[in-house]
């Protein structure tokens, strides 16, 4: 299918479902995608091969000229983003310069445009590192994904390459006492074959109780919306379902943001 990849440092702005007017920021190589999640949804295609080489990636002075490039244009010509956002092809917290880059851009941001926020979207399997902890703690949006609360779910949808298991992402996320955004995928189809849903009654239900213990500022519920590497084998699912989710969600007294 028509997937696609991000082939500059900075990118838009562009009108983001969840984000508002997002200029995005890419981490990743411009020509292949750089993830320790194979996500069967992924619209940057899939991950070929986990390859960490340095040399692939922008250096930290490179992004910071790009992104002050950026931004003092944007200035000159009276357009002000909403939000910056890192995520980009792959996931952006594998840079080895990642807590160091998103220290600039806060600097950067109050220089230009005080009023944005910054946004990291996360798989949230570095979280465990003090530095990237400390740093996403820092960022007006803290975005870190949970797809479903059982294991074999995540292994299916997401297909990590390192070892998840949800129980202790859970204990990990409670670690942020609240300074963070939850952001879910729902989807249905079939996988080699097989029927998956993590819409289900077991499936919300264990998600729910995972929400409540996590306790994030809020929840960003969505599903697909452009071109997958499964192709047609995956599914929307309906807006009018998704929003009976987030009623579910704010029950617990929790924001929730819905994008069909």
């Amino acid at each position: 299918m028509a997937t696609f990849l991000f082939d500059k440092i900075v990118f838009g702005p562009v009108k983001s479902r969840r984000l508002g007017v997002s200029l995005g920021i890419n981490l990743l190589p411009a020509t292949k995608k750089v993830c320790n999640f194979n996500c069967i949804y992924c619209e940057c295609g899939w991950t070929r091969k986990l390859n960490n080489k340095t040399s692939d990636l922008p250096t930290r002075e490179e992004v910071y000229k790009a992104l002050e490039a950026k931004l003092s244009s944007m200035k000159v010509n009276h357009q002000r983003p909403d939000v910056i956002t890192y995520a980009g092809n792959g996931e952006p917290t594998l840079h080895p310069e990642f807590p160091g880059i998103i220290e600039d851009s806060i600097k950067l941001r109050d220089k230009y445009f005080p009023g944005a926020k910054i946004a990291v979207l996360s798989n949230s399997t570095a979280i465990t590192k003090p530095k990237v902890k400390e740093v996403l703690l820092k960022v007006d949006s803290n975005i870190l994904k949970l797809d479903s609360a059982f294991d074999l779910t995540v292994k299916i949808h997401n297909q990590p390459r390192v070892n998840v298991k949800v129980a202790e992402l859970i204990k990990n996320l409670q670690q942020f006492k609240g300074r963070l955004i939850i952001q879910t995928l729902f989807l249905r189809g079939t996988y080699k074959g097989k029927d998956i849903d993590n819409t289900t009654p077991d499936e919300i239900n264990a998600w729910l109780k995972a929400i409540k213990m996590i306790k994030p500022s809020e929840v960003m519920i969505y599903t697909i919306s452009r071109d997958t590497p499964e192709g047609g084998q995956l599914n929307k699912v309906p807006l009018k379902e998704l929003r009976r989710i987030a009623t579910l969600v704010n029950k617990l007294g929790i924001e929730t943001q819905v994008s069909g």
